[in-house]
């Protein structure tokens, strides 16, 4: 945990203890990276709002190093921009402040859960556009250019390119990508949208492939 305020991260690691949790705690960015590399956890909570070194930094320098433990952001109720940038940046998911802790617990052990194999043939590849990705590598590029995506938006895109011209529940992208349904009314879906929108459309405000479905979800379109 890389939190700066004292109380909640007293707080969080007495409930996190209970739970059966081991807990590394750390109260600035810099000591936060250290030990994210000397200990490799099986997760990292980062707030953004951080002395010094802030959590987008931090989550921004791990991911340079190749670091890939999920990171579940701590932000300030509606700072929408700094979840946006965090998830463009390779977060995993966010909670905003104040915040439950059930809700908290249920997206650490989603974030925890590992990826059972799905059945059926999966997508390696795919083009649209002027956007190729290589889901099998996780590599993607547009007009030729190297297009950086994060492990859930190549997911996300698997999803909704395999049932193209189907419409995929929020609830369902939650199931498939993130492995949960304890908050399926979360706008975690729509935040990742937002962002992958900017990187594989060519007008993000009138999109051609990944349209919404009002009362629906989203759904592919070539």
């Amino acid at each position: 945990m890389i939190e700066d305020q004292p109380d909640l991260l007293k707080a969080l690691e007495l409930n996190l203890r209970k739970e059966g949790y081991e807990v590394v705690k750390a109260s600035t960015g810099e000591l936060g990276m250290r030990l994210a590399l000397q200990e490799t956890p099986q997760l990292i909570l980062l707030d953004v709002m951080l002395p010094g070194v802030s959590g987008l930094d931090v989550c921004r320098e791990l991911r340079k190093k190749g670091i890939e433990t999920p990171i579940i952001m701590l932000t300030a109720k509606g700072d929408e921009i700094d979840r946006v940038v965090g998830l463009e940046l390779g977060a995993d998911d966010y909670v905003s402040k104040p915040f439950s802790l059930p809700e908290l617990k249920a997206r650490i052990r989603a974030c925890l859960r590992r990826q059972r194999p799905r059945e059926g043939k999966l997508l390696t590849s795919y083009r649209f556009g002027s956007v190729e990705i290589d889901f099998e590598n996780r590599r993607a590029n547009v007009r030729g250019k190297p297009l950086k995506l994060t492990l859930r938006e190549f997911e996300i895109l698997r999803l909704l390119i395999r049932f193209r011209g189907e419409v995929i529940s929020r609830d369902r992208l939650l199931n498939e990508v993130w492995g949960y349904d304890a908050f399926p009314t979360t706008r975690t879906v729509d935040t990742h949208m937002v962002s992958l929108r900017k990187k594989v459309e060519e007008n993000p405000s009138e999109p051609r492939h990944l349209i919404s479905v009002y009362g629906g979800g989203y759904m592919f379109v070539d």
